[in-house]
């Protein structure tokens, strides 16, 4: 948005009623883009006219304003906006946005103005720095009076907010006017804590958990939660805990309009979850439902019993049985190692994550991933990364593991795979004919690879201690290089790894 004003306000008195339009100027984006050199006078100069000359002129206009830690005195200092009802604070530390919370202009704005909050945090959670992101929490629910959206995420962090175990800070954790939250927590108790009727008035509750494990809070995990409409669980890593944990909290929201899933589960001498599962189990008890996203991985380990395991078919029947006609799924027939995966969930899908896909995969639509995990104790052959470059159109980072050695190995090609938008490629741990498969040039091209996670060994014995010129170019343009082991960079390493 700034550079629109540089370009447009002040040149002509026609650019401007166009630049200055209220249908344009009621979301003002005040986070830096690269254009700017932050430390050269000229644009200086140009950062204070936009303060002192412009926002003067529209401040009474604004009803959203996105901030980042080198614009928000500025912006917020210089006039008064009363309309603002929305904020964002973007790529913040916590100690610094605490500081400015806590300043007198956002203290009367969370006071009396603003409805919508988001934050996102970018920094990596350290012990210094939990007390102060659950500060940040308590005093923007205690001070936001008519606060009633807030989304609260952390960037580049490992883990999420600790609001548990219960201390004085944690007790303060209330609000009666907050409608919707979309909060980040590191264990599922932190999740029933905030359903146990503090936020009296919450309705929407999406949440990313890292990992579900079996409760140890004292909450009261059997009251009901009437007034919950919305409500959408997701956790990246797997669980052992949805039979006895998400089931029983899925089954206390008897008004519920809308449900996502986003989970990986483990279960041991058992089978995969199917619609029949699900509907006796959960959906019967929510007979509001209306909008039913998810993908639902399960991993089965049998052990001790032998199960027949239903085909794609037989899971997929059984959600039309029960009225979810866009259902896909792919699952292994047969177990591996005593082992075995299911992968079923609504389409269009809507997620912007797949995890733990294996060669199962047969292909769809997947227009909205970014990130995509393969995990399998069978080979990835080269087929199927031809339908993962053709149906994932816009990834961007790919982790693979797998140890077992490819079986039909791809010869020279007239035709490339070719992964337009993959920025990071890890892989580590795996057999080293996958790191042939991305590397080599003469099988798939990787024009924006930037980051690249590898062990030290195949690396150097598939560039032949970088001088391999068909791994040459998918090396040239990494920015980033991530190997766990220390190692001194030999003779040629530079010139392979040039923007290192």
């Amino acid at each position: 948005m700034i550079d629109v004003f540089y370009s447009l306000v002040g040149v002509h008195q026609r650019f401007d009623r166009l630049a200055l339009d209220s249908l344009y100027i009621h979301h003002l984006d005040f986070v830096m883009k690269p254009l700017f050199d932050r430390n050269s006078p000229v644009d200086n100069q140009l950062l204070d006219r936009i303060y002192t000359k412009i926002l003067p002129r529209i401040h009474h206009k604004v009803n959203k304003l996105t901030l980042e830690p080198l614009s928000i005195e500025c912006v917020l200092n210089t006039v008064h906006y009363p309309q603002l009802h929305s904020i964002s604070f973007v790529n913040f530390h916590y100690e610094t946005l605490l500081r400015h919370l806590q300043g007198d202009t956002i203290v009367r704005l969370l006071t009396d103005q603003i409805t919508h909050l988001d934050i996102y945090i970018c920094e990596k959670t350290t012990e210094m720095s939990e007390k102060n992101e659950l500060s940040i929490l308590v005093f923007i629910l205690s001070m936001g009076k008519h606060l009633n959206d807030l989304i609260y995420n952390q960037w580049l962090s490992e883990s999420a907010i600790r609001i548990l175990p219960l201390n004085l800070l944690s007790k303060s954790l209330k609000s009666s006017s907050l409608t919707k939250l979309r909060i980040e927590v590191n264990a599922f108790d932190e999740c029933l804590y905030l359903l146990d009727g503090r936020l009296e008035c919450l309705s929407t509750l999406i949440i990313y958990i890292c990992e579900i494990t079996n409760s140890s809070s004292n909450t009261n995990n059997t009251k009901t939660l009437p007034k919950l409409k919305c409500f959408s669980l997701a956790s990246n890593w797997y669980t052992y805990c949805y039979d006895n944990e998400i089931v029983s909290l899925l089954r206390r929201m008897l008004n519920l309009e809308e449900l996502t899933l986003f989970l990986s589960v483990i279960r041991t001498e058992s089978t995969y979850i199917n619609g029949k599962q699900l509907n006796d189990e959960v959906l019967i008890h929510i007979p509001r439902l209306n909008k039913f996203t998810f993908n639902i991985h399960t991993h089965v380990i049998n052990n001790n019993i032998k199960i027949d395991l239903p085909s794609n078919d037989d899971i997929r029947n059984s959600f039309i049985k029960i009225g979810y006609q866009q259902v896909d799924s792919f699952a292994d027939d047969k177990l591996v190692n005593n082992r075995g995966n299911c992968h079923v969930y609504s389409l269009p899908y809507q997620f912007r994550n797949f995890m733990f896909m294996n060669s199962a995969f047969q292909g769809g639509g997947f227009d909205k991933v970014r990130c995509l995990i393969m995990f399998d104790r069978r080979p990835f052959e080269y087929e199927l990364f031809k339908i993962i470059s053709r149906d994932f159109p816009f990834l961007e980072n790919l982790t693979l593991r797998n140890s077992e050695p490819q079986q039909n190995k791809q010869q020279q090609s007239s035709i490339f795979i070719t992964f337009v938008h993959l920025v990071e490629l890890d892989l580590h741990s795996i057999h080293i004919d996958y790191v042939v498969q991305f590397l080599s040039d003469r099988n798939i091209l990787l024009p924006r690879l930037k980051n690249l996670y590898i062990d030290y060994e195949p690396l150097i014995t598939v560039t032949n201690h970088f001088t391999n010129d068909a791994t040459r170019l998918n090396c040239a343009k990494i920015e980033q290089l991530f190997i766990k082991e220390p190692f001194v960079r030999p003779e040629n390493f530079q010139s392979y790894f040039p923007l290192l």
